[in-house]
Parts: C-alpha cells; sequence; structure tokens
C-alpha cells in the first residue's frame, strides 16, 4: 500500500476479558498513529467501525514511536459469517488497506 509495510495481528487479549484484538502496526518513524481513530472496515455489503482500544494498553499508549493501533475485533467477527474479502481505512493513516479472505478465515478461527 503505497510502499508502506503494515503489519495486522489478530489475538484474544487477556487484557480485555480475552476478546478479540486487531493490532494493525507500521513501519515506525514514516507515520504516527494519533488515536483514538475509528477503524472503518467494508465488505462490499456491509459496513462496520471498529473502536480504537490503543490507549488500554499501557505499553502501546507510552510507546513513543506511536506505530501501532489496536481495536475492538469481537464486534466484525460475531456479525461475520462467510470468509469474504475485507477492505479496512485508517483516516489520516490509510484509505484502503486490502484483508484477502484466507486472512478472514483465520481470524474467524479465533472465536
Amino acid at each position: 500500500l503505497d510502499y508502506e509495510t503494515w503489519q495486522l495481528v489478530a489475538y484474544k487479549s487477556p487484557l480485555y476479558e480475552e476478546k478479540l484484538v486487531l493490532r494493525i502496526i507500521g513501519y515506525p518513524g514514516n507515520l504516527r498513529i494519533d488515536h483514538p481513530l475509528l477503524l472503518n472496515i467494508d465488505s462490499g455489503r456491509k459496513n462496520w467501525n471498529l473502536d480504537d482500544i490503543t490507549l488500554l494498553n499501557n505499553e502501546l499508549a507510552e510507546d513513543s514511536r506511536q506505530a501501532a493501533a489496536e481495536f475492538d475485533l469481537d464486534i466484525l467477527m460475531k456479525d461475520l459469517t462467510k470468509n469474504r474479502p475485507l477492505r479496512l481505512s485508517l483516516e489520516g493513516v490509510f484509505s484502503e488497506l486490502p484483508v484477502p479472505p484466507f486472512l478472514v478465515k483465520e481470524w474467524r478461527s479465533l472465536i
């Protein structure tokens, strides 16, 4: 995406009562992510806005690089019934980050 490297990590967090969390990490030094931001997710048929929960994680809140953000992924995963491709957008950070169906399937397997 515009020659930038992004990492998407979905995991169950002990900090949030085993909720599924999506962590988005950018290459430090290229961009700072201001919080809170809503993560917009579009499936072509439906749209979701996920809450930014980054500042609830002390390690990320105190990280001066500000290159990571975390979002509550439970809402999306409970609503998805198929492994369809998704497009993520984060205002001021990236306008469209594609997520292929095989990755959506992997995320759904965590719930």
